[in-house]
């Protein structure tokens, strides 16, 4: 496997940057793409249910997210180290950054998992999420909450791999756990056959088993060495200096992403808070989370890109070739602007369609119209933003990369959302206030990109 990974690296700090960029991409498209089918499917299968039932998960993956995100920072991090030797030819310090983050992200897992269940109610209470939605979301939190250490060792294995430049492996397996969510759905949530009438809870239920088995498989390739990473459970053993140095590089990326993550929760809070104050806060918050599908089967080719791009930057920085990184990065930002320019047209020109296809709520298609007014124009823009929180993440300077985000979000999203909502007395304002922190986000991030103060590696040098 010590070849492959070789050759690969070769491609990749060599070889032609858009062909290698797309090779190492199609795979991460296809596993967006498959993720984003089951996100698209869960919502239509809940849709069946109702209003409330649809937006049960919505409410449910900000919190999550939070607190996924301050071990995902952990990952990023893994990430970083993990592709930059690679990229200076040190595959044992490879092998031995992989096996510490690995044990250190279980550990995180299983205290956040116990964490999630019973403080689950306190926060959708604060969340403002509303009576109707409240017993559906809380049955789903917990479900996903019991799951979390089999999807954090997932993602682990997820990352360790495409540090390496092996984008084909996990998808196979993420497929695959994809594929069993989507045939599990139904039976779960309607009872289908032998299985139990859940509703919600079955979607959740289908998500923590289909989760389960994937983290099964990728921890047994992982450790049995049939992958570019070969795990063993000396290598498992806490490593107490690299875990400093996974702490320094990692923290800032927690913090960035938990509070990316923390002001996603309030957003909520603001969406069921001034759709209840200008409408009905189930209509905003339904047509909130139908959106924020249909943007993530947009974003399915853009972040495959991405983060095909995150593992070129973190090996070409580890082999201190700062202006092949750059090029790199601009070739991507112009590919991911025109891919969502052309995605925003056909959400533009079949609204009325796709969101029919989900629920036959005419007060939710009305509020669409909303959204293609005033938000859909933006997300080109984002394409920009998140490339650059890429490099600056897959460079390991997370200290950048948190500060970006903070901005987009507590600078710019949360107080236009709210105030633009206010000051127009209409949820159009909240939609514009998203759509603005998107534009002004990528400008800022362009511009601090383009100051070159992200290249410089992370790992040490040799000797």
């Amino acid at each position: 496997m010590k070849r492959e990974v070789e050759a690969m690296r070769d491609q990749i700090v060599n070889g032609p940057i858009v062909k290698t960029l797309l090779v190492l991409a199609y795979p991460l498209i296809i596993n967006q793409l498959v993720q984003v089918l089951y996100n698209l499917t869960d919502t239509y299968w809940l849709g069946k249910l109702g209003r409330e039932e649809l937006a049960a998960p919505g409410t449910a993956w900000p919190l999550v997210w939070f607190f996924m995100a301050i071990g995902m920072g952990f990952a990023t991090a893994g990430f970083a180290f993990v592709s930059q030797y690679v990229g200076a030819k040190e595959y044992d310090k490879a092998n031995r950054a992989a096996g510490a983050l690995y044990s250190l992200m279980m550990f995180f897992a299983i205290g956040v998992g116990i964490f999630g269940v019973i403080s689950a109610p306190y926060l959708l209470k604060f969340m403002n999420v509303s009576e109707t939605v409240y017993p559906y979301a809380l049955a789903y939190t917990r479900v996903i909450f019991a799951g979390i250490p089999f999807a954090f060792t997932l993602f682990a294995f997820n990352f360790l791999l495409r540090a390496i430049g092996d984008t084909k492996t996990p998808v196979k397996i993420n497929i695959a756990t994809v594929l069993l969510n989507l045939v599990l759905d139904p039976f779960f949530i309607f009872g289908w056959g032998p299985f139990p009438e859940l509703g919600v809870v079955g979607a959740a239920v289908a998500t923590m088993l289909s989760n389960s088995l994937g983290s099964v498989v990728g921890g047994y390739l992982l450790f049995k060495g049939r992958v570019g990473i070969h795990l063993t459970v000396e290598g498992l053993k806490p490593d107490w200096e690299f875990y400093k140095r996974i702490f320094r590089v990692g923290i800032p990326s927690s913090i960035g992403s938990s509070t990316t993550a923390l002001g996603f929760v309030i957003l909520t809070r603001i969406i069921f808070t001034l759709g209840g104050q200008f409408g009905e806060a189930d209509v905003a918050f339904a047509t909130y989370s139908i959106t924020n599908r249909l943007t993530n089967f947009m974003f399915a080719f853009s972040d495959g890109i991405s983060m095909a791009m995150g593992t070129m930057v973190g090996q070409t920085v580890g082999a201190k070739l700062y202006d092949r990184a750059k090029a790199i990065a601009e070739r991507t930002m112009a590919i991911n602007f025109a891919i969502l320019g052309i995605g925003t047209l056909l959400f533009v020109l079949f609204r009325v369609q796709i969101f029919s296809f989900f629920i036959n709520d005419p007060a939710i298609i009305a509020e669409s119209a909303k959204v293609v007014k005033y938000f859909s124009a933006s997300l080109p823009f984002f394409g920009i933003f998140s490339a650059v929180n890429n490099v600056f993440q897959s460079s390991g300077h997370t200290k950048k990369s948190m500060l970006l985000s903070m901005l987009r979000l507590w600078g710019l999203r949360l107080p236009l959302s709210y105030g633009l909502g206010l000051l127009v007395k209409d949820t159009a304002g909240m939609w514009l206030g998203m759509g603005l922190s998107n534009v002004l986000g990528a400008v800022v991030a362009l511009a601090w990109f383009l100051t070159g103060s992200w290249m410089s590696r992370i790992i040490e040098e040799k000797g």
